[in-house]
């Protein structure tokens, strides 16, 4: 493959800068541009080495090169990483020496790419190095990096292993197809085998929700009865006027989505229009869309004063999300008869919101706990999906009685699903999605 480079660090000026080169001529084609007390070529493996970079009789800068040597680098092949001046200029005419030398401009994702294609990781992992840049909490930090060490990949392929022992067996099965009384693989133990498996996809799949939670933010809708304080509500937790405030009933007529980090853990907070009857049509669309949001909403902040405290009629039963309510407005009954102990009492206007930050917090780890294990890329999420209803067929054409030729198919099926997550099985086209998604550089 070609040898191609990149600029790795954010893209504008800085301290310092990092370009990156890899393949097989990256050492030599460094080199030529390199002027140092050794010469990279007799370079050690994962050294550093100072030095200029020049061409002819100009020197652009002075510079520190890491050298790596196949396969123990990032992408598995030869590699230097130069630390250079984070000049624009010297950043841009550094990587035209380096194509002029004989490198190729790298395209997105590629060097993550290479390491994947080179065995250095699998598939899932390497879709969370591109998680693990856009990390945006400490939580989000914690569950890619979980998944880079292989959290997901690890349980799949030790699921796709003892499930490929019994695929191979009824596939001998098939061989045999003219000695009907042969049965290599055990019947009872593959139902055994299957019944773990469906329940091991199915907690992950039930983790995706709280992983991509985490991912992109847990949803946390503002919801109540109009003038009881959730657009100020919004603006006490974002520290800004985020919202506009008026003691106008029907002011907020559409949702107001912002995110906020408490402790470590992203919230998308979603501002929702005051859920009241009314017949303005405008605002009957706004409210209809508080609806959708209490609907997809992973936490419900349920805010109530003194003229809505008995108003239970807002939220509709059945939502998935878990509720906290909320007694807004304590300022102007600091002495309130309403003490009941699952209702935290706040003031949003003077910014008293403290014991409701505390409760978001530990609602959201809590959720966190519940698996070990997190699914929380979608692509993820459809190929489990589809692995999923492959073994409870499976568990189906056991029930049944079906040949061994009809759960193969199945076996089959399950095990391609599940080889897609890791890259076991894929094809071009959708390396080529992924890895297109990725920043220039990495």
């Amino acid at each position: 493959m070609a040898t191609i480079c990149a600029i790795s660090s954010p893209y504008g000026a800085g301290g310092i800068a990092v370009i990156r080169v890899s393949g097989e001529q990256a050492i030599p084609i460094v080199d030529s541009l390199f002027a140092g007390r050794v010469s990279l070529l007799d370079a050690a493996p994962n050294t550093v080495h100072f030095g200029r970079i020049h061409r002819n009789d100009e020197t652009l800068d002075e510079v520190l090169c890491s050298v790596f040597r196949a396969p123990h680098s990032f992408t598995g092949e030869d590699t230097v990483e130069i630390a250079c001046h984070g000049s624009i200029y010297i950043q841009q005419t550094l990587i035209q020496w380096l194509i002029d030398a004989g490198c190729r401009a790298a395209e997105p994702g590629e060097f993550t790419r290479r390491a994947f294609l080179n065995g250095k990781m699998d598939l899932a992992q390497a879709e969370s190095v591109a998680d693990l840049i856009a990390a945006q909490s400490k939580a989000e930090k914690d569950l890619a990096l979980s998944q880079l060490r292989g959290s997901v990949s690890n349980e799949l392929a030790s699921l796709r292993e003892r499930l490929l022992h019994f695929t191979s067996l009824i596939e001998l099965e098939l061989d045999f197809a003219d000695h009907e009384e042969l049965e290599f693989a055990d019947r009872t133990e593959l139902k055994n085998l299957a019944d773990e498996i469906e329940t091991k996809l199915q907690a992950l799949l039930s983790s995706f929700r709280t992983g991509n939670a985490i991912r992109n933010g847990i949803p946390v809708a503002i919801v109540g009865a109009p003038n009881v304080g959730k657009s100020t509500l919004l603006n006490a937790l974002l520290g800004e006027q985020r919202a506009i405030v008026s003691d106008i009933q029907g002011t907020t007529r559409d949702t107001i989505e912002d995110t906020l980090v408490l402790d470590g853990i992203l919230f998308r907070l979603i501002d929702t229009a005051g859920l009241r009857e009314t017949s303005d049509t405008i605002e009957n669309m706004g409210i209809e869309r508080s609806h959708q949001a209490i609907e997809k909403a992973q936490i419900i902040v349920h805010v109530i004063d003194d003229l809505t405290i008995d108003d239970v009629r807002l939220i509709d039963e059945g939502v998935k999300g878990t509720i906290i309510e909320v007694l807004n407005k304590i300022d102007l009954s600091p002495i309130h008869p309403f003490t009941h102990s699952s209702v935290i009492p706040i003031s949003a206007k003077y910014g008293e919101i403290e014991p409701l930050k505390q409760e978001l917090v530990r609602i959201a780890r809590e959720s966190m706990q519940t698996s070990a294990v997190m699914l929380s890329n979608a692509r993820h999420y459809e190929a489990v999906s589809r692995a999923h209803a492959a073994i409870e067929r499976v568990q189906q054409g056991l029930q049944d009685g079906l040949s061994g030729e009809l759960l193969s198919m199945d076996l089959q099926d399950c095990l391609s699903a599940l080889g897609e997550v890791t890259g076991q099985i894929t094809n071009a086209e959708v390396l080529q999605n992924i890895f297109s998604k990725f920043c220039i550089g990495k």
